[in-house]
């Protein structure tokens, strides 16, 4: 990677990556492990406790993007098990032709999402299924 200059240069360059460029998450994994490392690392001379500085920013960007990302996850799988929960309720069972709407469902905006989940108790099978054959929502 280099030194000094070079090592900020393209640490910036990094992050100006777009997010979904792959190479981006690859170093931003090795950076983060070389952070780790440093700072394991006893005796440091100033030119590591500068990069370390620098990396950083990098690093706490990092933990709040897996922290979102792990929030939006939770939120997907609570809406699944909740969606379930109601047709198992409403039908009594989930069978293949209902456990295919549950991810559609769960895609949708907040608001649709709990306009549905208030109407679900009203839908009969073939309504819902059609509402989501259509794709019109």
């Amino acid at each position: 990677m280099g030194k000094g200059k070079v090592q900020q240069q393209a640490i910036q360059e990094l992050q100006a990556l777009s997010e979904d460029n792959p190479l981006r998450e690859v170093a931003l994994d090795l950076l983060s492990s070389l952070k780790t490392i440093l700072e394991l690392k006893q005796d440091l001379d100033q030119e590591e406790r500068e990069l370390i500085m620098q990396l950083s920013p990098v690093y706490e960007q990092r933990l709040a993007e897996a922290r979102e990302q792990g929030i939006q996850q939770g939120v997907q799988a609570d809406r699944c098990l909740t969606i379930d929960t109601v047709l198992r309720g409403r039908f009594g069972t989930v069978d293949e032709e209902l456990a295919a709407v549950i991810q559609p469902i769960v895609d949708l905006p907040l608001q649709e999402y709990a306009a549905l989940l208030l109407q679900l108790p009203n839908l009969s099978r073939e309504d819902l299924l059609a509402r989501f054959r259509n794709s019109d929502r």
